[in-house]
C-alpha cells in the first residue's frame, strides 16, 4: 500500500513539474516583443550654453540656487529592425574638478523617436548649479527604449469628458 501511495506521489510531483516547465516555456515563447528593451547606442556627444530665452531665470531642481543651462546634443544610432519610441537617456555629468553634477539622478530625459536601422541628432536640455566650474564632462552615456510608446498621450481635443 505504501508503495503504491509513493508511486502516485512521485508521478504526481513529475507530471506537475512538465506541466510548469510547458507553462513557463509557453508564456517565454508569447511574450509581446513590446516588453524586450532595445539598446540605443549614442555617441558624438557634446554639449553647450542653452540660448537666452531658455537659461534665464534657471535654478536647479528641488532648490532655489542658480543655475546654468545646458544643452546635450549628440547621435542616437539604432542597430535593431524596429522603431524605438521614448528611449531613456541616462549618464553622468563631471565638473572640471570630477565631481558628480547630478550626484542622484542619471535619468537626463528621452528621445521621442529613433527610427529602425538609422542614425537621430538628439538635444537635452540640463540644469547644472552655477557655482560648479566647467568644463563639463559627459560620462556613460546610454540609452534605451521600446518598439511601441509606453506614455499613453491625449490631446484635449480628444478628451470629450470635460
Amino acid at each position: 500500500m505504501l508503495s503504491l501511495n509513493l508511486n502516485y506521489m512521485r508521478s504526481r510531483f513529475l507530471s506537475n513539474i512538465i506541466i510548469c516547465g510547458l507553462i513557463t516555456i509557453t508564456i517565454w515563447l508569447w511574450s509581446s516583443p513590446a516588453w524586450a528593451l532595445i539598446q540605443i547606442k549614442l555617441y558624438d556627444l557634446d554639449y553647450k550654453n542653452c540660448p537666452t530665452e531658455l537659461s534665464k531665470g534657471a535654478i536647479t531642481s528641488g532648490s532655489s540656487m542658480a543655475a546654468n543651462c545646458y544643452i546635450i546634443s549628440g547621435k542616437a544610432q539604432n542597430t535593431s529592425n524596429k522603431t524605438v519610441y521614448d528611449a531613456d537617456v541616462y549618464g553622468r555629468i563631471y565638473d572640471a574638478n570630477n565631481n558628480n553634477v547630478m550626484q542622484n539622478r542619471t535619468r537626463l530625459g528621452s528621445i521621442e523617436e529613433v527610427p529602425a536601422g538609422k542614425t537621430t541628432d538628439f538635444e537635452i536640455r540640463v540644469s547644472v548649479p552655477a557655482n560648479l566650474p566647467t568644463p563639463l564632462k559627459l560620462k556613460q552615456f546610454k540609452s534605451s527604449g521600446f518598439p511601441s510608446k509606453v506614455r499613453w498621450e491625449q490631446t484635449i481635443e480628444e478628451f470629450d469628458g470635460f
